[in-house]
C-alpha cells in the first residue's frame, strides 16, 4: 500500500492508496481521537460504501448525515444540515468527521470540520478520481456563491486521506474523465516526464487499468504533497495548481453549477490557457497541439461553452481569488511542466483566446 506523508510539521497526516481500505479498523481508527464520529456521504455512495466504511469504526459511536449528490448542493444551507446533525446528535469536541465522497462532499465536511465548536479533527476518504489527486489533499475546503465558486471557505487539514482505489470500479465514465483532467494538470504545471507517461498511458486509464490508475493517482498526489508542503496557505507557488480554474470556475458559475463536471470545465480551461500561453508566445504551437490533443483523447471538452459571451466570461474571470488589487493573475505556461503566475499578458490576447476557443 503507497503511504505519502504531506509534510506540515505537528499537522502533517499519511496519504494512504491501494484496493480494499474502507474496511480496515487498522488504517482508519488510529486517526480518530474521541469516540463520536459522524460519517458525511451523499444519495449516491453511501449506499455503495457507507456499510462497508462503518465495519471499519466498531467500537465507536456512529453517526452518519447523507446529503443530495451534486455541485449545486455545495452551499451554505447544505452546510448548515450537517451542523444540524452534529447537534442534534449531541457530538462534542472530541468528534471527528469523516467525508465518504467526491469533492463536493470533502469540501463541504472539512468546512463543517472547521467550523464546528470551532474546530473539530476529520478524515477524508474519497470515492471519485478527482478527490482522490486533488481536492482530498491540502485542506482547501468551502462552498460556492451564485456570484463565484469556492468563494467562502478555509484552509483546514484532515488527520488522514484514505483513497481506496476499488471506489473508482462504480464511478461513472464521465466522473473519472473529471478525475483524468486533474491528473493531466500535474503533469502540465510541473512534471513533464509524467505528461509524457500520460501521452503513452491515457487510453489504459480510460480503460481502468489498475497499475495505470495507481501510478496516476500517487504521482499526482506526491507532485501536489509537495507544493502544498512548501506554501500551504497559497501565498505563492501553490496557486500553479490552479492551473485553467480561472477559465473553468468562470465557465462553472456561467452555465450554473453542475451543468459541466468541475474536472470537463477544468479541462477547457486548461485548454485555454495553453491557446493564450501560445497566443504570447511562451508555448510552441506543437506543444499547445500536444495538450489538446490528449484532452481529446481522454474524452474532456477544449472549448468553452458558446452561450457564454466573451464579455460574460471576462466579467465572471474577474470575480477571482487570484485577482489582486484590481487585476487579473492568471496561470499560464512557459513550456510543458513549467507553469508561472501572471497578470503581464495582453488583454487583447485574452479576448482573441476567448473568442476563438468555443463551441460552435
Amino acid at each position: 500500500m503507497p503511504t505519502l506523508q504531506l509534510d506540515l510539521g505537528s499537522r502533517s497526516y499519511p496519504i494512504c492508496i491501494g484496493p480494499g481500505l474502507l474496511g480496515r479498523s487498522d488504517i482508519i481508527a488510529p486517526h480518530i481521537a474521541g469516540k463520536q464520529v459522524m460519517v458525511v456521504s451523499n444519495e449516491t455512495v453511501a449506499p455503495l460504501y457507507l456499510d462497508k466504511t462503518l465495519t471499519a469504526l466498531i467500537g465507536f459511536h456512529c453517526d452518519s448525515v447523507i446529503l443530495p449528490d451534486g455541485e449545486k448542493y455545495k452551499t451554505l444551507d447544505t452546510l448548515n444540515t450537517i451542523f444540524t446533525a452534529l447537534l442534534k446528535n449531541r457530538h462534542d469536541r472530541s468528534t471527528t468527521l469523516i467525508a465518504l465522497g467526491g469533492g463536493v462532499i470533502g469540501d463541504l465536511t472539512g468546512f463543517a470540520a472547521a467550523c464546528y465548536q470551532r474546530g473539530v479533527n476529520f478524515i477524508q476518504i474519497p470515492t471519485t478520481l478527482l478527490a482522490q489527486v486533488d481536492s482530498s489533499v491540502g485542506g482547501k475546503t468551502g462552498v460556492n456563491h451564485p456570484l463565484g465558486k469556492n468563494m467562502i471557505g478555509a484552509f483546514y487539514q484532515p488527520r488522514c486521506v484514505i483513497a481506496d482505489t476499488d471506489t473508482l470500479n462504480t464511478l461513472p465514465e464521465r466522473e473519472l474523465g473529471a478525475g483524468i483532467a486533474e491528473v493531466i494538470k500535474y503533469g502540465l504545471i510541473r512534471d513533464a516526464e509524467f505528461f509524457v507517461w500520460l501521452e503513452k498511458n491515457i487510453e489504459a486509464l480510460r480503460a481502468r487499468d489498475p497499475a495505470s490508475l495507481a501510478f496516476a493517482i500517487e504521482r499526482s498526489c506526491r507532485n501536489k504533497a509537495d507544493v502544498v508542503a512548501r506554501d500551504e496557505r497559497e501565498s505563492g507557488e501553490r496557486a500553479l495548481l490552479n492551473f485553467g480554474h480561472t477559465f473553468g470556475h468562470a465557465i462553472e458559475t456561467g452555465l450554473g453549477y453542475g451543468a459541466w463536471l468541475h474536472g470537463e470545465a477544468i479541462a477547457a480551461g486548461m485548454a485555454l490557457a495553453a491557446d493564450l500561453s501560445c497566443r504570447l508566445g511562451w508555448i510552441s504551437a506543437p506543444d499547445q497541439h500536444r495538450i489538446e490533443a490528449l484532452f481529446v483523447r481522454a474524452h474532456l471538452p477544449v472549448r468553452a461553452p458558446a452561450q457564454i459571451g466573451s464579455e460574460q466570461f471576462l466579467d465572471l474571470m474577474a470575480v477571482d481569488k487570484k485577482v489582486s488589487g484590481g487585476k487579473l493573475r492568471l496561470i499560464l505556461l512557459k513550456g510543458i511542466g513549467q507553469a508561472v503566475i501572471s497578470a503581464d499578458f495582453d488583454p487583447q490576447l485574452l479576448r482573441a483566446t476567448l473568442d476563438a476557443c468555443r463551441t460552435a
